[in-house]
């Protein structure tokens, strides 16, 4: 397949019928077992995908508190190695096993979403099983793609807690040490943008062309990489301008808090019921990606699937 590069590309020409499947979903009727039931599939889809706070170090040194703190904590490891390091263990494999869990109910719920959103229905049961195989490959990319971008963040990230540590005790290049942490950081910086933009890449367009297709992630990023290799100025806008979509959903639900007196900011903290009431954001944006890509010919409507798909087969590649 040689896709061509379209004559036009707007990335304002999709909000108007975003904003129509939104109205169609979820209002035309208002059906609140239809929110519940979307809602589910909404709530799997960010399960592994969510955003995490990263971890701040803070160290004051001379600080006597601080140093007897440390101190009792070391003694305290050093008396009770023998329970220890089998509870940090299991707690460890606990953590992993949670993570792992996770992605994987969040490539199931990304395509339960996808057939909700494609197909106008809303349904958990059909598109659970319809797209399993589809979901363990996409699965099996998130935990390598994972797990190469966590080796990869953690090693300047390492490097430059260590730079930190000298530079709190004291040296004789304290300027040349301060420049190493930062241009450390402004490395992890750059590296955690580009792991987000082939997630985002991913989600939006990548799986979209896994459920046209039938087709693995493999070969589905292999499709892709055809139509971003001729647009690549496009998809950059794509980008930029999904920055502005997030300012204004995050201005309308900081306005919606303000208006209930932060009640809503305590009903988006459920789990599961924070996205049901966001739910026309959330739908909103996946439909958004659909429409965006649907420019780039009819091959790639998603809205256009009617006919079940054929399984895939059973081994993964």
């Amino acid at each position: 397949m040689n896709p061509e590069r379209p004559s036009t590309v707007s990335v304002i020409d999709p909000i108007t019928p975003a904003i129509d499947r939104v109205k169609l979903m979820l209002f035309k009727p208002f059906d609140l077992g239809r929110w519940f039931t979307i809602g589910f599939c909404a709530w799997l889809a960010s399960f592994g995908s969510g955003p995490s706070g990263g971890p701040n170090f803070r160290y004051n040194k001379g600080t006597p508190q601080v140093e007897r703190q440390l101190n009792e904590f070391k003694d305290f490891a050093q008396h009770n190695l023998e329970w220890l390091i089998p509870v940090g263990i299991v707690v460890v494999v606990l953590f992993i096993a949670i993570g792992f869990l996770f992605i994987w109910l969040g490539s199931r719920g990304k395509f339960m979403l996808l057939h909700c959103v494609a197909g106008n229905k809303a349904e958990v049961v059909i598109p659970w099983a319809k797209y399993r195989e589809h979901a363990f490959s996409l699965f099996l990319f998130r935990l390598v793609f994972g797990l190469v971008g966590l080796f990869v963040i953690a090693v300047p990230t390492v490097f430059m807690i260590f730079s930190i540590l000298l530079m709190t005790r004291g040296g004789d290049s304290l300027v040349g040490a301060i420049i190493g942490i930062v241009f450390l950081g402004l490395v992890v910086f750059v590296i955690a943008i580009c792991l987000g933009i082939v997630i985002k890449l991913t989600t939006d367009f990548v799986v979209p062309i896994m459920f046209l297709r039938n087709i693995r992630i493999r070969q589905a990023w292999g499709q892709f990489m055809q139509i971003l290799s001729c647009n690549k100025g496009r998809f950059v806008l794509y980008m930029l301008f999904q920055i502005v979509i997030g300012m204004v959903t995050g201005l309308l639900v900081l306005a919606l808090c303000l208006v209930t007196c932060c009640c809503a900011c305590c009903l988006f903290a459920i789990p599961y019921i924070g996205t049901v009431i966001l739910l026309p954001i959330h739908i909103f944006n996946m439909a958004y990606a659909l429409y965006y890509l649907k420019q780039f010919g009819p091959e790639f409507d998603v809205f256009s699937v009617e006919s079940p798909m054929p399984v895939l087969p059973v081994n993964p590649s």
